[in-house]
């Protein structure tokens, strides 16, 4: 068991270099497409990260996660879910079909202005996830099974004392900074940020459920969901 869950967490580390390379590098990349292959190429792709959302909301439910505990050991459980989660990232990836066009590019002043803000997000995404338990985040470590051990690391301080979710606002700084912004990384920014914000009420209903007052009071003092300032 424990070699699958290592396992799980050398491919979720390969999932997201492989990310990195896709969106940095390979979206930044203007496509030559005819265009009566955009229809089918934008229904691919929606299809594509759709799935991959759809497993972390659907797996994030406590009926799944009962259901996948009566199935698995629960040492194994978040391991599963992280070996599924990296598989289709990849698979995002692999088969996200090219798109013409660009909706911007910078030059000059403006793109190092840009890429000061991907690094931003990057510094922010890094930081915040520091603030969590990074192995249980990779699987090798499963989540408390009580409220009184997850009431107790509850992260309310470094950049969750601004915002409730600094990892996705730095998710939307890296996404949305690109200097070049081509058809295919507008059209996965757009959806990926969309989903962000369809699935925030959904999750902070579930830190509602384990953490109860402590979470209320979190709420109220710290206002900001995911854009300072707008919501």
């Amino acid at each position: 068991m424990r070699a699958a869950t290592w396992a799980g967490a050398g491919l979720f580390l390969v999932s997201l270099l492989y990310f990195a390379w896709f969106y940095l590098v390979l979206l930044g990349q203007p496509a030559t497409v005819s265009p009566d292959r955009v229809p089918g190429a934008l229904a691919v792709n929606i299809a594509l990260f759709s799935a991959f959302a759809l497993h972390h909301s659907i797996f994030a439910r406590t009926g799944v996660k009962a259901l996948v505990k009566r199935l698995l050991p629960p040492s194994l459980e978040r391991a599963a879910y992280v070996w599924v989660a990296s598989l289709l990232l990849i698979a995002v990836c692999l088969l996200w079909q090219p798109l013409p066009g660009i909706a911007w590019q910078a030059t000059g002043a403006l793109r190092w202005a840009l890429h000061a803000v991907q690094f931003a997000g990057i510094v922010l995404t890094l930081r915040s996830a520091s603030r969590i338990d990074v192995w249980e985040l990779a699987g090798v470590r499963h989540a408390p099974e009580t409220r009184a051990d997850a009431s107790s690391t509850l992260e309310v301080s470094g950049p969750y004392r601004w915002l409730r979710h600094p990892i996705y606002f730095g998710w939307v700084l890296i996404v949305f900074g690109a200097p070049t912004m081509t058809a295919g990384r507008l059209l996965f920014a757009g959806i990926s940020t969309l989903y962000l914000v369809v699935a925030i009420p959904f999750e902070e209903r579930g830190l509602q459920a384990a953490f109860g007052q402590t979470y209320s009071d979190y709420q109220r003092r710290v206002r900001w969901r995911l854009l300072p300032g707008v919501w």
